[in-house]
C-alpha cells in the first residue's frame, strides 16, 4: 500500500514526464484508441439475487390480501404497516434468505417474505385515466377506461410500445407508457 507521500510524488513524477511526451511529437497519439479500447470496461451483467439466482431488481405483485410490511429482512423486525391489496406490483430491490426488500408505486420501501410475492406480473394504471383498446392501435375500439391507481394484469409485451392487459376480467391493449410496473425497453410474452 502506498502512502500519501509516495502516491504524491508518484504524480508528481507522471506530471513532470507529461511535457517530455508531448514534445517528442505525435508518435503516441495513433496508441490513444487502442489503449482507450483496452480500457473500456465490459458490458453490464445484470446482478442476481444471492438467494434466488433471479435478476435484481425485479418487478413481482403481492400474493395475498394481506402482507406485513416490516423493517428489516425478518420476523423479530417491527411491521411499520401492512399492505392489503393483493396483486399490487411491486419492486424487489434487495434480497436476504427469506426476505425480500420491495419498492412500492410510491418509492415506500419495506421488507416481506419471499412466500407472499409472485412471479406474476401486473401494473398500475398511472396519470390519468387510460383507454383500454381491442387492438394495438390508438384508433381501434376503446373497451374500457381506467383510472389513476387501477391495476392490469400484463399478459404481455411483445414490444417497446403496447402491453396486452386484463382489467375486470376485461383484455385489451394498453400504451405501456401509461403502466408502472415494468421497465423501460422491457419485453415479454
Amino acid at each position: 500500500m502506498m502512502t500519501r507521500s509516495v502516491l504524491y510524488g508518484f504524480l508528481l513524477c507522471a506530471a513532470a514526464a507529461l511535457p517530455l511526451q508531448l514534445a517528442r511529437g505525435a508518435a503516441a497519439a495513433p496508441q490513444a484508441p487502442a489503449a482507450a479500447e483496452a480500457a473500456a470496461p465490459p458490458p453490464a451483467v445484470p446482478e442476481k439475487g444471492p438467494d434466488s439466482g433471479l435478476p435484481l431488481p425485479r418487478f413481482v405483485s403481492l400474493a395475498a390480501d394481506k402482507v406485513n410490511a416490516r423493517t428489516g429482512p425478518g420476523a423479530r423486525y417491527p411491521i411499520a404497516w401492512q399492505y392489503q391489496r393483493r396483486h399490487l406490483p411491486v419492486e424487489v430491490t434487495a434480497e436476504y434468505e427469506f426476505w425480500r426488500r420491495i419498492r412500492d408505486h410510491d418509492g415506500t420501501e419495506a421488507w416481506v417474505h419471499k412466500n407472499l410475492t409472485s412471479g406474476r406480473r401486473y401494473g398500475i394504471i398511472e396519470g390519468r385515466v387510460r383507454a383500454l383498446h381491442a387492438k394495438p392501435d390508438e384508433m381501434s375500439d376503446i373497451l374500457l377506461e381506467a383510472e389513476p391507481g387501477v391495476q392490469a394484469y400484463l399478459r404481455k409485451c411483445p414490444d417497446r410500445i403496447w402491453c396486452q392487459v386484463e382489467i375486470a376480467g376485461t383484455r385489451g391493449w394498453m400504451p405501456r407508457a401509461g403502466l408502472w410496473g415494468l421497465y423501460p425497453g422491457e419485453t415479454f410474452d
